[in-house]
């Protein structure tokens, strides 16, 4: 059975709208129309005998009927997933997530539609019909997906993508040949160069191919060139063909309004003179369109006189064709778009051969590489200056790179790059780049230091695990040439790795000093350098160094067991008057007094602070310091997360802490997480919402914290209590309780989550208990 008698198979007897509806599902193409006019009450029972193609195009007809299809989808994904998507509770629409998975399945081959009669239907490609709801895709391995969505029966389909898509991701990536990278190559240009692809994510790929790495930055960023590696299905580009017939047409337009005006304002003479020339001039401009002007590095200048495109859109505009603008800059010469014959078989021409603009347009390695040898070429190199110093001159020769004199960033010797970046087009590029656990060397470091010292659109930056020791100076080289840039939008830079190459503090200071304009700085180390005395320790002149006033709101600092120095945060809370938000993870105090010296800095110089977070800090005997940030009437949001709170401390500390929550009406939100509540501890919070409480409290997070059914069911019964005294009125309004010890007792426990879900939301988890004390003790 195929169709919807198999889910009526077990029903007997069925009915007679039972076997209608089936009739009705089974000829749906020729019913359609008239099935979207049904009453609400017939068309509820016949939404789950339909197939998603058929539900999906269902959707503006239950909607008028005042019907939510969701329940239907969330079943669908039961069914046919069998998994539980992450952040479940956060999903708000099923179709889309349900239909967003069942397009990458499908495209990688591990969904077979054939298994469910709801999945496939004779008049619908599967592709197809779900492409429009692809937000976020990921392609791994050897990219079988990339040439798949290329190939020419799919051309719709990459259509749909190019509109659709905002997240494009890459995993477990592999090496591949030329032909596959020729297919990436039409796949980036035209859901990034031409789509509405904003962040491109990288990662788990431990032997990263160099050249498939490099091209997937250099056109994340924007850059490519001309020539038949954009060709598809053995045509160029369409839409560039488009935006440059357009270009060369509006250029021709303003060409004849310039000579117009010219010929009106000036004399007789000079009108004879002059005009020809003139006339000429425009002549060849619209013929051959402008030339592109070599691409400007911001690395090498504080300001430049002409920037490579002033248009808004060129560099992240969103629109799928808002290419038009972009390429008027940068033309595709004529000359370059000559088919060629592909380079197979032939013998690599030597690198140190200058080919310009001729260069070869099938050989990806050329380019991807010359990206990272641009400083060599002259575009990247600068004479060391003052920063008051005139800079025209940025283009003069010199053998010095925006990340010279870092120990990570020395470039090796070698001749120019065989095709510069100024022969490259700029298209439009994402505003996100997350690398994650991909070493990068230091040849990959400098390609992407250069990318990023023009990278305009450039929003936020995540780099994580990717082995970078004393390459950061590189990476925040570029960065720092990036915020010299006028149009320079970059807000966000998220750092983590396995070893620190120079203690957090240091890296923070440095990184505020490079972008003032960062407003989230996450900086996040496990251990420090193996090489123990190789590594620069921080010294009293951090804390004298001056920092300028920076837009930080939210810093995040990880250290690797480091003791936390208040003198050395010190100078980045002084600059950092709008910080909002802070959180310190795994950070030692080495003396009592210093979490006290803390938050007196922190109450001097950050009056805006609103949510504070500590994290593997052990806290056990600073109970002074914990009430007192509990009384502060500025916080909003206060963590306390594996912190050790009550592991030495009396009852009386815990009504204190209950008694200073009752009378604090501006904090909103409360987590300790793995503090080691227990029951009884868990029972006494719940009078934090007693009559006599004015505590605003929304939203309170006990996970981790050894609570048992029975705990939990005597805190539900007394918070009831407690809100029928207040006749209903408390603004308490999440309870989250993951990884506690509810699968002791399933009744009681389903009893008090029942309970707690009529007073709250309630977010839990289906937590193996017997993991717990392997848990606990690796933290005690």
């Amino acid at each position: 059975r195929s169709v919807p008698e198999a889910m009526m198979a077990a029903e007997r007897p069925r009915s007679l709208f039972a076997l209608s509806a089936a009739a009705v599902s089974r000829s749906m193409a020729a019913l359609e129309r008239d099935v979207w006019a049904l009453p609400g009450h017939l068309l509820r029972g016949l939404l789950p005998l339909l197939t998603i193609f058929h539900l999906e195009r269902a959707e503006d007809a239950a909607r008028r009927a005042g019907l939510s299809t969701q329940p239907i989808w969330r079943k669908l994904w039961d069914d046919v997933m069998k998994t539980r998507p992450p952040n479940s509770e956060s999903i708000t629409c099923w179709r889309k997530k349900f239909l967003e998975t069942f397009f990458s399945n499908v495209l990688h081959g591990v969904l077979d539609v054939s298994s469910d009669w709801r999945l496939h239907d004779r008049h619908f490609s599967p592709l197809l019909h779900s492409s429009p709801h692809v937000s976020q895709l990921t392609l791994c391995n050897m990219l079988q997906g990339a040439v798949e969505l290329t190939a020419e029966h799919n051309h719709e389909v990459l259509e749909n993508l190019a509109a659709s898509l905002r997240v494009l991701k890459f995993q477990h990536l592999l090496s591949c040949d030329q032909s596959i990278r020729r297919s990436l190559v039409l796949l980036l240009h035209r859901l990034i160069h031409h789509g509405s692809v904003s962040q491109v994510s990288m990662c788990s790929w431990p032997v990263p191919d160099t050249v498939l790495l490099v091209l997937i930055l250099t056109m994340s960023a924007g850059f490519w060139r001309s020539g038949s590696a954009l060709t598809c299905h053995s045509s160029p580009c369409g839409l560039c063909r488009e935006e440059d017939k357009a270009q060369s047409q509006q250029s021709a337009h303003e060409g004849a309004e310039r000579s117009c005006n010219a010929e009106r304002e000036g004399s007789g003479a000079e009108k004879q003179k002059r005009s020809p020339k003139e006339a000429d001039a425009c002549m060849t401009s619209v013929l051959s369109g402008p030339r592109s002007p070599s691409l400007q590095n911001p690395a090498c200048e504080e300001t430049s006189s002409e920037v490579p495109c002033g248009h808004p859109n060129i560099h992240g505009g969103s629109s799928p064709h808002s290419s038009s603008e972009q390429l008027s800059c940068h033309p595709i010469p004529r000359k370059t778009c000559r088919w060629q014959k592909p380079a197979v078989g032939r013998k690599r021409r030597c690198l140190r051969r200058s080919r310009g603009h001729y260069a070869d347009p099938e050989d990806l390695y050329d380019f991807v590489f010359t990206v990272a040898r641009e400083d060599n070429s002259g575009l990247l190199e600068k004479n060391r200056t003052t920063e008051g110093e005139n800079t025209e001159n940025w283009t003069s020769s010199s053998s010095r790179s925006p990340c010279t004199g870092h120990a990570g960033c020395k470039k090796r010797g070698g001749a120019a790059g065989i095709l510069s970046l100024k022969a490259a087009h700029r298209f439009r590029s994402v505003s996100t780049l997350e690398l994650f656990s991909i070493p990068l060397t230091g040849e990959t470091c400098r390609t992407l230091s250069n990318l990023l010292s023009s990278w305009v659109s450039l929003e936020n930056l995540v780099l994580s695990y990717n082995g970078l020791n004393a390459n950061i100076s590189c990476i925040l080289s570029g960065l720092r040439a990036l915020s010299r840039h006028p149009e320079c939008r970059f807000r966000v830079l998220r750092v983590s790795d396995m070893f620190s190459h120079m203690p957090c503090m240091e890296l923070v200071r440095c990184t505020l000093s490079a972008l003032p304009q960062l407003h989230t700085l996450s900086v996040s180390f496990d251990l420090k350098n193996q090489l123990e005395g190789t590594r620069p320790e921080a010294s009293p002149s951090c804390s004298e160094a001056e920092i300028p006033e920076s837009c930080l709101e939210v810093l995040e600092i990880r250290f690797p067991r480091e003791p936390l120095h208040t003198v050395f945060l010190l100078p980045v809370l002084k600059a950092s008057k709008s910080l909002q938000q802070l959180s310190l993870d795994s950070a030692t105090l080495p003396c009592p007094q210093e979490l006290g010296l803390l938050l007196e800095v922190l109450k001097e110089c950050t009056p805006n602070l609103k949510k504070l977070s500590f994290h593997d800090v052990n806290l056990a005997e600073h109970q002074k310091e914990v009430l007192l940030l509990l009384q502060d009437p500025g916080l909003q949001e206060i963590t306390f997360s594996f912190c050790r709170l009550f592991e030495s401390s009396t009852a009386e500390f815990l009504s204190e802490i209950i008694n200073t929550m009752k009378r604090n009406s501006s904090l909103k939100s409360l987590k300790l997480p793995g503090n080691r509540l227990g029951n009884h501890r868990l029972v006494a919070l719940a009078d934090i919402f007693s009559e006599d409480s004015s505590s605003s409290l929304c939203q309170l997070d006990v996970s981790s914290n050894c609570i048992k059914p029975d705990g939990l069911l005597e805190f539900t019964k007394k918070l009831e209590g407690h809100i029928q005294q207040r006749g209903g009125q408390v603004p308490f309004t999440q309870l989250r309780l993951f990884q506690n010890w509810l699968d002791q007792d399933a009744e009681t426990a389903q009893e008090a989550l029942r309970r707690l879900r009529a007073l709250c939301s309630v977010v839990n988890d289906a937590w193996d208990s017997s993991q717990a004390f392997a848990d606990y003790i690796s933290v005690m």
